[in-house]
């Protein structure tokens, strides 16, 4: 599955619609963190960076850190 290109906006609104809030004292300057307990207790930290369109190298990053597959991910777009 390609995955489209996407805005930090686009992607900063499916992380927050899986579950992620934004992380209160990091994610300074042009990144903005996020974080979410996962099913074992696992606390997952991703890190946005703040602009117009994300490289699909970096988005395939931030769905590393998340734990969402490129389908679960689309599907929250």
């Amino acid at each position: 599955m390609r995955l489209p290109s996407l805005s930090s906006k686009q992607i900063i609104r499916a992380l927050r619609a899986s579950g992620f809030i934004e992380a209160p004292d990091r994610g300074k300057g042009s990144h903005r963190a996020f974080v979410k307990k996962d099913a074992s207790d696992r606390v997952r930290l991703v890190i946005v960076p703040q602009g117009k369109d994300i490289p699909r190298g970096t988005l395939l990053a931030i769905l590393d850190q998340s734990g969402l597959s490129k389908e679960e991910f689309v599907a929250l777009l």
